[in-house]
Formats: C-alpha cells, structure tokens, sequence
C-alpha cells in the first residue's frame, strides 16, 4: 500500500508537471484540453478502483487453515492493485517476461540419475552466506518447479531464489529432462501427469538435508506436477508445505481456451514451438518410437501432445493422457498445507475450471483468486520491474510455514 501510494503521488506529480506544460503551449487554445485531461483522469482511476482493484477470494478447507495465512501470510487478504496501464490478462501474461527484472544468481550445478538410466539436472542456490541460518544441515530448503519449457534462467524462479536469500533459504530447482543444455540419455523428456523424477528428486534432497525444513513452489506446469504429486503420495511425503502459482486445473478445459483463435495466436502456437525445439534437439533419441516429421508439423500444443507427449508416456489416447494430468482430480488427496495463486482472467486456465468446490472439502487446500494477473504476471506498480504480487504471495507464504507452520498441527 506504502508502494502503490508513493506510485500513485509520482504519477499525480508527473500529470501536473504535463498539465501545466500544456496550458503554458495553450493546449487546444483554452482551458477545455485541461478539463478534458482531468474528467478522463477522474474516470478512469473511478473506473480502475471501483473495479479492477479488488481483494482476492481466499478459499480454504478449513477454518484453521484461512486464520494462519490471515495471520502469517495478510497479502492473501489485501487488495491487489494491478499495473494501472496493463491490467488486461494478454497484456500481463506478455509483458511480464519483458519488464520484470532478472537478479542475478549463481548456480551451482548437480546431475542425478534416475532409475531409467536418465539424469536429471539440478541448480543449486546454496546460499552460504545465509545470515539466519548459517548451519547449513538446517537451512530451509525450497524446490522450485519451472513451466511448461521454463528453466532456472527463468525471471519468476529468479525473483523466488531472490526473495529466498533474504530470508536466508537455500533453494534448488528442478529443470525438466532435456531443457537445461544437458545431455539427453535414455528417450524420455517430461509430462505433469507423470511424478518420477520429482519424487527422484525430492528424494535426494531430502536425503542431503534430512533436517533441514523442506518446501516446494511450481509455476504453471511445474505446479500441475508439484500437485499431482502430491496428490498420489498424499501426506507420506518429506515437504512440509508446498505453493503453486497459475496451475492448468483442467488441462482439457486449458486446451481449449489456448485454442480460441486469439490465445492461439498469441501464446498456443509459440509454446508448440518451444516444444518442438526442445525435443529436436535430441531427435536421434526418439526416432524409434515416435514420428518426428509428424511431431515437427503440430501447430497446437494439442496436437504437440497427442503425436508426442502421449505416445512418449505410453497412453493410449490424448483424453487419456489429459485425464491424467489435471490436477483437479487428486486435489482431495493433498495431504499437506498447499497454497494456490490463480488468477480469474488467466487464458491458460479458465477459471470455470478452477475447482472450488474441491478446494473447500481439503483442510490443507487454500485458493487465492485475483480477478486481474493473468498467467504468470500478477504485475503491480506503475512500472513492475522489481516484485509481483505473486512474488510477495510466495514470500510471505514459505516465510509463514517455516517460522509458524508448527501452529497448524496445533490449531
């Protein structure tokens, strides 16, 4: 609020500033350009206060679940001010990998393998230097899961590894098989239906800090993983909390509205080929099972998965792999406290699909809906270079659970 008032005086301050130039030109000749300026300026911060800025619905399973994140995590509670010029949800999910600043970080580099004869690669975020917590055996350890194609270069993993040095936290995240520049071994990328690697990797980090506080953040597709994870596994897992940032709840409801001819235009058709560049890069793998030329030739992520993804994980349609992979279905399985950044205008997941009803029957489920932040963008401020909303949202939540989360097995 502190932020969005100082932004709020500038820009007031900056008008001025235009105002008075233009009557000193003799803007329009006479007074008139000043008042129009003035009654559009009153309308539009009417229109954008009465209706774009809202408070997000929180949705929680339980009564004890909704009073610790009123009292450990208030942004869920707060008014979300979206970017006063681009408020629309294109226009946030577009501009937000553009605007936002890339802090820098410095990785360090681990490749695990895997039960198939596979690897995995891991970045590391040590953070040694970690004032709080300089035992490094009980540093809170936070999993960071990228999208759909994303990796630890990322500009929202950047800002979480950020936030989390802060704090004091050591971070690692989870690149997808075959995105990170390694090598490619055995003929298997990745898919959110499918938890083996994550459970591979949680695994091993748990096993290096077995004392450590142990939390996981997915983005997108990283967050359908992270929930359907967790929703096979239930409570029997080593995370004592986890946090999902614009998940696909229905991926056939997904599908469809990315294949609205302006969201295919816009974003379906450039993530197809993100897909297909990031698999023929290790074509010589795949020939013998799958028809690359055909993969090659997809124009929808749709079509991407029914000729690639499906085959690769060995289901037998693409309603079936779909099926699979919406995490709405296990979302009553969750068995640990788990938050959910969505927003309502987000094309990548509409929110008719948004399970609520669901949500409502889990005690260790809570929905955090914007009405405005589209996918992945959550842009606030006059110009958000440095923090989102959905980067306060993770701070405060993983800040929340490792200094207060003993209060909920006591409530």
């Amino acid at each position: 609020m502190q932020r969005l008032a100082m932004d709020l005086r500038m820009l007031s301050r900056e008008l001025s500033l235009y105002l008075e130039h233009q009557i000193r030109v003799g803007f329009f000749g006479s007074g008139v350009g000043l008042s129009l300026i003035l009654g559009f300026s009153v309308a539009y911060a009417c229109y954008y206060l009465s209706s774009i800025a809202k408070k997000p619905q929180l949705v929680t399973g339980g009564e004890s679940f909704n009073r610790f994140l009123q009292n450990h995590c208030p942004v869920v509670t707060e008014t979300y001010y979206p970017t006063v010029w681009c408020w629309e949800s294109r226009g946030q999910t577009l501009l937000r990998p553009f605007i936002t600043s890339k802090p820098p970080v410095q990785y360090r580099n681990e490749l695990i393998k895997t039960a198939d004869g596979g690897q995995i690669s891991l970045d590391w975020f040590d953070n040694d230097n970690s004032v709080c917590y300089t035992d490094g055996s009980t540093r809170p350890t936070i999993l960071l899961l990228p999208g759909l194609t994303g990796t630890s270069k990322e500009s929202y993993i950047l800002h979480m590894i950020h936030l989390s040095e802060e704090l004091g936290y050591r971070c690692v995240v989870f690149n997808n098989r075959g995105v990170a520049g390694e090598n490619l071994l055995t003929p298997r990328t990745y898919c959110c239906a499918n938890t083996e690697d994550l459970e591979t990797v949680i695994h091993h980090v748990h096993s290096l800090y077995p004392s450590a506080p142990f939390l996981a953040a997915g983005v997108s597709m990283g967050g359908m993983l992270l929930l359907n994870y967790l929703g096979k596994i239930g409570p029997k897992t080593p995370l004592m909390a986890a946090a999902t940032f614009s998940v696909g709840w229905n991926t056939f409801a997904c599908s469809e509205s990315l294949e609205k001819p302006l969201n295919w235009l816009l974003f379906n058709y450039y993530l197809t080929t993100c897909l297909q560049s990031s698999v023929n890069k290790h074509r010589h793998m795949f020939v013998k099972q799958i028809d690359m030329d055909h993969v090659m030739k997809a124009k929808s992520i749709r079509e991407f998965d029914k000729r690639f993804t499906s085959v690769m994980f060995g289901y037998r349609t693409i309603d079936d792999y779909y099926t699979d992979a919406s995490p709405n279905r296990r979302l009553n399985s969750v068995g640990i406290p788990v938050l959910c950044l969505n927003s309502v205008d987000d094309v990548f997941s509409p929110s008719h699909a948004i399970p609520i009803e669901t949500a409502k029957q889990n005690p260790n489920v809570a929905l955090v809906l914007t009405s405005y932040g589209g996918h992945i963008g959550f842009l606030e401020g006059i110009w958000p270079r440095q923090c989102t909303y959905m980067d306060r949202v993770f701070k405060q939540f993983v800040q929340a659970m490792v200094e207060h989360g003993h209060e909920l097995s006591n409530m």
